[in-house]
């Protein structure tokens, strides 16, 4: 839990104290995102399902919006310097730019941004 917190904090996440634990961080992406990283223990005490291997599936892929193309830029280039891994491929078009990497579990992130004016089609 250490590296993770260490992880998502190089990225510009706090950690929030009030409801965190070494076990389970409560970590802060925005005014309106918090995810709450959990050790396999503890998710195991939460869920009668059979945990995936993050680094062999995947259940889910997280999205996160952008501000600008830059700002896509700037936190892949964090998390892969923060020991994450890029992965997928860069999604350009003209109005959505997308990177993607895994965090030290393997669980996949995709930074976005749109357009503000959808694509016609």
């Amino acid at each position: 839990m250490a590296a993770a917190k260490r992880f998502f904090t190089a990225l510009g996440s706090t950690v929030d104290p009030r409801f965190s634990d070494d076990a389970s961080p409560s970590v802060v992406i925005s005014d309106t995102i918090v995810v709450i990283l959990q050790s396999k223990r503890r998710f195991a005490e939460q869920t009668v399902e059979e945990i995936a291997d993050s680094t062999e599936t995947r259940k889910t892929l997280i999205c996160l919006n952008a501000e600008s193309r830059a700002q896509v830029d700037e936190l892949a280039g964090k998390a892969i310097a923060a020991g994450g891994t890029a992965t997928g491929r860069v999604h350009d078009h003209e109005h959505m730019y997308g990177r993607a990497f895994d965090d030290l579990d393997g669980h996949t992130w995709e930074i976005v941004w749109r357009h503000p004016s959808p694509a016609q089609g």
